[in-house]
């Protein structure tokens, strides 16, 4: 969700100059870093999506079908961009070491507490436990350990996290009672000021750590990889795609074959369900723990948004790379679209900015008191998209990062080397 340089490289966006109104042919270098920005603009349309659009009906048609799309999905690609960002700071290709590696992780740790704060803050006002920067606190804290890995490393520590979790997080789910939960927040100072404490951040929330550090690692497993080269960039293709049918193809097939079909669609939380329960925060806790496909032992084989299962994990995580592969390609490939799309890709530079500022919007909203809102439309979700692209657009215009951007660079910037 945030914006980050790679620590003195080469930026995820050209600097703005007079010369900069027509575009030259980016290199692979850095075509593939403003594909990451292009890729995070559309995880922001679909976040986007899931707060204010209309709400997907059954056989709606192919509009539909992208709203239903974006639910559980958009939030897996930022964490999965998280991640890739993770290593914009602690280096690309080859991880740092010494002063340089410590100033990286000091870095990091300043970041978390600043999102901690901020998403905290976030979660103090009607939008609830529906926020998502303090779980990227957690996120950027479990990740500090790894950072030295190489990728083939942390692509075995995904493919682990991806198997193992899951069944994890049922098993603990299990053993929580409502009491319990009452009592281990009572004790939470985070949980007594904003309702949303470790015990969600870790297990019961919409995103939590426990399964959701499986896209963080596969995004660190993308940033340490050279996306330039064609035989990675066939096989993230292949994986891709391997990806999204083993999870929503497999998935499809062993409900129907067991007979688990019709106890995940009448166990299983509906979108608005989700978003109710996630905007009154862990008030609601019997939605993601006592209820619907999170105490159902057919949950661990459904694909659908927020089930947590290995099948969900798998075949999001193959969107999330396909869509991360089609963008730099797109960028790096059509010149043609590189002039249109730049406001698009400034929105992706911003993305703090612009997730911060949709909430305190949709919070101002006349009658509205949380996502989603009553007035939630194809209109409203159109007017949000079209504001941030303006936004964006004008802003990069002069600027080389989103205004929370920049605070957070500054913050970061004295980092210790030594």
């Amino acid at each position: 969700m945030t914006e980050i340089d790679s620590a003195g490289k080469a930026p995820l966006h050209p600097p703005h100059t007079p010369d900069s109104a027509t575009p030259t042919r980016p290199t692979a270098s850095t075509a593939r870093l403003v594909g990451v920005d292009l890729a995070r603009a559309l995880a922001v349309f679909g976040m986007f999506a899931v707060h204010v659009g209309p709400f997907p009906t059954p056989g709606g048609g192919v509009g539909d079908w992208f709203l239903e799309l974006a639910s559980g999905r958009a939030s897996a690609l930022f964490a999965t961009l998280a991640g890739f960002s993770l290593m914009l700071i602690a280096g690309r290709r080859e991880p740092k070491t010494g002063a340089a590696g410590r100033q990286a992780r000091t870095r990091i740790v300043i970041r978390a507490a600043i999102l901690l704060v901020v998403g905290t803050a976030l979660a103090m006002t009607d939008f609830g436990g529906a926020g998502i920067l303090n779980f990227y606190a957690l996120y950027f804290l479990l990740a500090l350990p790894l950072l030295k890995l190489r990728a083939r490393t942390l692509a075995a520590i995904a493919v682990t996290l991806a198997a193992v979790t899951p069944q994890l997080a049922f098993a603990l789910r299990a053993l929580l009672t409502e009491s319990a939960v009452r009592t281990i927040d009572a004790y939470d100072p985070l949980a007594r000021l904003s309702g949303v404490g470790v015990l969600d951040l870790v297990l019961t929330g919409l995103y939590p750590a426990v399964t959701w550090m499986t896209f963080v690692v596969t995004g660190m497993t993308l940033g340490r990889l050279d996306l330039a080269s064609g035989t990675v960039r066939k096989r993230l293709a292949a994986a891709g795609a391997a990806m999204i049918a083993f999870g929503y193809g497999v998935s499809w097939l062993l409900l129907r074959v067991t007979g688990g079909a019709g106890h995940v669609m009448s166990g299983g939380p509906s979108p608005e369900d989700l978003a109710k329960a996630a905007a009154s925060g862990p008030a609601s806790f019997d939605m993601p723990v006592g209820s619907g496909l999170w105490n159902d032992a057919w949950g661990l084989l459904a694909a659908e948004p927020h089930s947590g299962s290995t099948f969900d994990l798998v075949g999001s995580l193959g969107i999330a790379i396909t869509v991360i592969l089609c963008a730099t390609l797109a960028v790096e490939r059509l010149e043609w679209l590189r002039k249109p799309a730049a406001p698009v890709i400034a929105v992706g530079t911003m993305s703090l900015t612009l997730y911060v500022g949709h909430i305190l919007v949709i919070l101002a909203l006349p009658g509205e008191s949380a996502a989603p809102p009553q007035s939630a439309s194809t209109a409203l979700l159109l007017s949000f998209i079209a504001g941030a692209v303006l936004f964006a657009g004008l802003w990069s215009r002069f600027f080389r990062r989103g205004p929370l951007e920049h605070l957070l660079s500054l913050a970061t910037r004295r980092a210790p080397l030594r």
